[in-house]
């Protein structure tokens, strides 16, 4: 299957998947070619490099797109983060996205149950609550979130307005922490990012976190693997509650006992977009749809 990558994410140089060895998807050729436009199977189109360089940057020509060649818009961030969706109606055939009613469902991160489960063991924990933040926005509700938490609780902030990270990065920071606030920077639907599966899971710190509802994360993760703010009245009881967990070590294990059934696996960006987006090619067929109002479905 021949995938061509119309703009590289971000405008960074990246190298050809390689989708045998990583992820077992065989007969993918990954392109960054435009001259080789007219053998994709199918095209993919990031969103950001798309609101920067608008529609007018997209293929043109006559046919304006081979028959069968399907044009997939990809796009990681939120509606809140997501500009000029208005003007995509009708180009593009698949959608590839964190949602769960994508084309091509490619999650941050999801939970899997190995052949053989390996013990879990928990680092030691010295240190309450972490917060890792890179875009400090005052409009944002998690920061409003946290100016009302700090008043009843220590929390150690990084990145924008706070300590730098240690040696090695997130995880290793994280790491000595028993709670991490996974702050999504909008609320939208199955918009659960890497603050949740690499920041807070692969650090073994129990995520507290504030997001889309309690209700869908539950779809992707155990009632019982994380604290989310709406649980609470108000910041001052979380912050209560988070000091009772700090006190009882029975109760605060028990957020660990998804652990005994379930790994991590955090989604390497961008290697394993592009074998998915392969992957569902292959076994797609012949069939072609088109996305008639792309802002209407991923603004729902």
């Amino acid at each position: 299957v021949n995938v061509l990558l119309w703009w590289e994410p971000f405008g960074r140089p990246r190298r050809t998947a390689d989708c045998l060895r990583r992820y077992n998807i065989s007969g993918c050729r990954l392109s960054t070619d435009r001259s080789r436009y007219g053998e994709a199977r199918a095209v993919l189109f990031h969103h950001r490099d798309l609101a920067l360089h608008g529609a007018e940057a997209l293929p043109r020509g006559s046919p304006p797109r081979p028959p069968r060649q399907l044009w997939v818009w990809m796009n990681f961030e939120s509606p809140s983060h997501s500009p000029g969706l208005r003007g995509l109606a009708g180009l593009f055939n698949w959608t590839m996205s964190y949602r769960r009613d994508s084309d091509v469902f490619v999650p941050y991160g999801y939970l899997y149950a190995p052949p053989a489960p390996r013990p879990f063991v928990l680092p030691r924990k010295t240190r309450l609550v972490a917060w890792v933040i890179s875009h400090w926005n005052e409009e944002h509700a998690r920061v409003r979130y946290y100016r009302q938490l700090k008043e009843h609780l220590a929390i150690d902030v990084y990145g924008a307005r706070g300590l730098a990270l240690a040696e090695g990065g997130v995880v290793e920071t994280v790491s000595p922490y028993k709670f991490y606030l996974a702050f999504e920077n909008s609320q939208h639907t199955d918009y659960i990012t890497e603050k949740l599966w690499r920041n807070a899971f692969a650090a073994s710190a129990v995520p507290v976190v504030l997001g889309p509802r309690r209700a869908n994360y539950e779809r992707f993760i155990p009632p019982d693997s994380f604290i989310h703010v709406d649980d609470f009245p108000s910041p001052r009881l979380l912050a209560t509650y988070l000091k009772f967990l700090d006190k009882s070590k029975p109760n605060y294990r028990r957020y660990f006992a998804w652990r005994k059934k379930y790994e991590v696996h955090v989604t390497s960006f961008w290697d394993e977009h592009f074998c998915k987006v392969c992957e569902a090619v292959r076994a797609a067929g012949n069939q072609i749809k088109m996305v008639r109002n792309l802002a209407s479905w991923f603004e729902s």
